[in-house]
């Protein structure tokens, strides 16, 4: 084998099997969906086309002289760069059709396309020279636009990611550009691949590497969402809507005003509900208390004279991920005090402040069990589940503490450091 063909091959391997690779991971990335796997998968067979382009582009520059099939040659690169950039868009955002910027990349190909019968753009004359034309940087120009517009395109559709992680594109832009003047200073006879094709295969990894962080975290926030309806659900139980409707029918009999004000709590109760729903950061543990304290009202509304609330509050001036306090007391009042033979007893919520951490507890006198057991009582504990899951999200914890002597305390501890970000 030729010593030129061995280097030229060794020049040329890390750029396909860069672009192999990438092909091979937008094939089984589970993350992406079909259309942004097909326009990957296109992106990655016009990167093997631009590649092997070059490399003809060089052989023909010199070890083989053939200027129409080089002019053909040439014109294909110009092509391709800025469809490559268009297609990025549609990985970007797949719903969008794009009219602008294929209309751009399409003016760009028709006005390289005259290079078979016109000087406009290039030429290559009899002797095999290059000769630029007066719109010769068409394709750097256009390039240029949609580069830029995809930069502006992938911050807007991923801004939520930080300013931290968005520097993965402007990185891009920056190898494509410093490709492009590195390009103007080498002799492209002796390149079977420009540095340009370098930096857009280089370019397109890291970009697929970042669109895949922030296809993701859009996948854990669709997880995300279906919790919270999961949370919703075990929540507001259907047992104790139509418990509290029923009291509030039976006080319309008795007492109006009195059923009037239970009506508002429990309109107030199921509006918390679907407001903390939607809360994605920690809210003032006052906001979570007055929703616990809703459900408990039209709970002791159910059991006037069993069911008894105290409170121990020293602190409130912290934060506390949203829907953590209210199933605690729930599981107070359903498993702790209703489960005893009598039904009757206290239910206590108290606050108190350490010196590097605040602790919420709910305690009740009911009966009490093994905590690294699971209850075999054939009832759904998914909220408390959820309620370990919300606090190990937020960087917070859940203790519970109890015994087959009676009484149950949960605790939920937040780290000051959580409360300081």
């Amino acid at each position: 084998m030729p010593q030129w063909l061995v280097t030229d091959v060794s020049i040329i391997l890390p750029s396909v099997t860069l672009t192999v690779m990438l092909a091979f991971f937008a094939l089984t990335d589970a993350y992406i969906g079909k259309d942004h796997r097909k326009v990957l998968l296109a992106i990655c067979a016009l990167m093997l086309i631009l590649i092997a382009q070059n490399y003809c582009d060089m052989l023909l520059q010199g070890r083989y002289v053939n200027t129409s099939l080089r002019t053909a040659v040439s014109v294909i690169g110009y092509i391709l760069r800025p469809v490559i950039l268009t297609l990025f868009c549609h990985v970007v955002s797949p719903k969008g059709r794009f009219y602008p910027a294929w209309t751009l990349a399409a003016v760009n190909g028709a006005v390289y396309m005259t290079a078979f019968f016109s000087p406009l753009t290039f030429r290559i004359c009899e002797y095999n020279h290059f000769h630029e034309g007066p719109l010769r940087f068409t394709c750097h120009a256009v390039s240029a636009v949609l580069l830029f517009y995809l930069l502006f395109l992938s911050v807007r559709k991923f801004r939520t990611a930080g300013a931290r992680n968005n520097w993965v594109p402007l990185l891009a832009a920056i190898l494509i550009v410093g490709s492009v003047v590195m390009d103007s200073n080498v002799q492209k006879s002796e390149q079977p691949v420009t540095f340009l094709t370098m930096a857009i295969v280089l370019s397109s990894n890291f970009y697929y590497v970042w669109l895949h962080l922030q296809f993701v975290r859009t996948r854990e926030r669709e997880l995300l969402a279906g919790q919270r309806v999961q949370i919703m659900l075990s929540q507001i139980q259907p047992h104790f809507l139509f418990n509290s409707l029923e009291v509030i029918r039976r006080l319309y009999r008795k007492d109006p005003e009195k059923a009037e004000v239970a009506l508002l709590k429990f309109e107030r109760y199921l509006r918390g509900n679907m407001d903390s729903l939607s809360q994605d950061e920690p809210i003032p543990f006052q906001t979570e208390l007055e929703h616990t304290k809703l459900y408990l009202e039209l709970e002791q509304l159910r059991f006037p004279d069993e069911l008894r609330i105290a409170y121990d509050l020293s602190c409130t001036g912290f934060p506390v991920p949203s829907l953590t306090l209210q199933p605690l007391a729930e599981n107070a009042v359903r498993h702790g005090v209703r489960g005893k033979k009598s039904g009757e007893g206290t239910v206590t919520i108290a606050t108190r402040e350490y010196d590097d951490r605040f602790e919420i507890t709910v305690t009740d006198d009911g009966n009490g069990f093994d905590p690294n057991l699971v209850p075999q009582d054939g009832q759904s504990h998914v909220g408390l589940s959820n309620v370990r899951e919300r606090l190990r999200c937020a960087g917070a914890s859940l203790r519970i503490e109890s015994g087959p002597e009676g009484g149950t305390e949960a605790a939920i501890i937040i780290p000051k450091i959580v409360n300081q970000r």
